[in-house]
């Protein structure tokens, strides 16, 4: 099946408690928090704070994609937030078959993600590990930005390698979706065996 996750980032902050309403009546049961640090991207947005004063208010998943520098300082906190997902760019730790790990011990659902200039070679080995592949289809740490075409190929080569592998992991797509981008990606998975699962993120 086909998830929808709306994204946090394009939120009114002022209009929240009225838009998860929204959402959750739309059908989503998925909220994507982008936790951005100021380092490995220029945008500073919803830290743990945000995350724990959020949980009381939803029961949605929510599907934290930290985007900063030396993420094991921060996720501990997020876990204790309330976070359900912890998606972190393995580029930006020494040690990311650790913190795989660690995300598990602490009984929540880990994530890789991969930068537009990212190949998914250079992490395969973390791919039976994890719970949630996620392929920016955009540059990190902005929204409102124009879908990629070219990672459609990235798309496919996760889709192939979990279908081949019999790998666990869902498959995410995050940046520029909306009803043309989500077809093409949708289309990739609909290709390949039953049990295939591809997350798209809207309202971004």
């Amino acid at each position: 099946m086909t998830i929808i996750a709306p994204s946090l980032l394009s939120s009114d902050t002022f209009q929240l408690e009225k838009q998860l309403q929204e959402i959750k009546s739309a059908g989503a049961n998925y909220l994507h928090v982008d936790v951005m640090d100021g380092h490995y991207v220029s945008n500073i947005n919803f830290g743990p704070k945000y995350v724990k004063d959020l949980r009381p208010h939803t029961d949605l998943t929510l599907d934290c994609h930290v985007m900063a520098e030396q993420p094991e300082a921060i996720i501990d906190s997020l876990m204790e937030a309330g976070a359900d997902i912890i998606t972190f760019h393995p580029e930006t730790t020494r040690h990311a078959y650790r913190l795989i790990e660690h995300i598990h011990e602490q009984g929540k659902k880990a994530g890789i993600a991969f930068d537009p200039s990212v190949a998914i070679a250079a992490y395969r080995d973390l791919l039976p590990l994890a719970d949630q592949v996620l392929i920016m289809t955009v540059t990190p740490g902005f929204g409102g930005q124009k879908f990629i075409p070219d990672m459609l190929e990235k798309v496919q080569e996760v889709t192939e390698l979990k279908a081949q592998n019999y790998y666990g992991y869902d498959i995410e797509v995050d940046g520029g979706i909306n009803d043309k981008t989500g077809s093409q990606c949708k289309k990739i998975w609909c290709k390949r065996p039953s049990r295939r699962f591809i997350r798209l993120r809207w309202l971004n």
